[in-house]
């Protein structure tokens, strides 16, 4: 019988549940999402694989837990950061410091989430849910804009969603190349829709033009901290 290291079953099932999603979060990382699967995931911490299936069926099951444990987190890191606080809570501001914790997502474990997803067929209801928990990323964004009054805040949040997009492609212009499906390598239409998987600050999929084709020099001279600047600035410049 396996020991139990917590006071109860319930917490030692909770402890190890998270000590499996943060192993598949390092395989992720580390090795991509062709690496990820329920037997490779208890290995990484001593798991027998039929204890690891009472926790996750199958790759899209372990990619859909983890975007449970993540998106909101970083719904909740966005609402924080866009909320009025501080001396200077003018809406341009705020918007520039949802943007900011918009493309601190890129360079966290979190973003290995995005090109996976793309890679991987979830089932129908999986893709429901992702674009529901994508939909709660916008969502504060779009609440500054409606309480500031302005006009289709909704759809405005979605269309500068873009913007985040964009800059993010350009601070990991290498991330569609460790992932061979085709489709990774196509930027998706700024407006959101329902059939596709995810989108998320770098994500390229489902789009009819290839950013294959996009001249080097768009970033040979811009360090990331200036392709954040300017990211930011036509961000708050898009939403007077």
């Amino acid at each position: 019988m396996p020991r139990i290291s917590a006071a109860t079953v319930a917490d030692h099932r909770a402890n190890q549940h998270a000590a499996l999603l943060e192993a598949a979060r390092e395989i992720l990382v580390s090795e991509g999402v062709h690496a990820l699967t329920p037997a490779a995931v208890g290995a990484r911490i001593g798991l027998a694989r039929s204890s690891v299936y009472r926790y996750f069926s199958s790759t899209a099951d372990i990619l859909a837990q983890l975007v449970e444990d993540a998106f909101p987190r970083w719904s909740d890191r966005l609402r924080a950061a866009i909320a009025p606080a501080g001396p200077d809570a003018s809406l341009p501001a705020r918007i520039r410091a949802y943007g900011r914790a918009a493309l601190d997502f890129v360079g966290s474990p979190d973003y290995a989430l995005i090109p996976a997803l793309q890679a991987i067929g979830l089932p129908g209801e999986c893709r429901v849910r992702v674009d529901e928990l994508h939909g709660e990323l916008i969502a504060p964004l779009a609440d500054a804009l409606r309480e500031a009054g302005a006009d289709h805040p909704a759809l405005r949040a979605e269309l500068a969603w873009g913007v985040l997009r964009a800059g993010a492609r350009r601070l990991m212009p290498d991330a569609a190349a460790h992932h061979p499906d085709p489709a990774v390598h196509d930027p998706e239409p700024a407006v959101h829709d329902p059939r596709s998987t995810v989108h998320d600050p770098g994500s390229t999929a489902h789009g009819p033009e290839s950013t294959a084709h996009e001249p080097e020099s768009a970033t040979a001279d811009a360090d990331p901290d200036d392709i954040i600047e300017i990211t930011l600035d036509v961000l708050t410049r898009a939403l007077r």
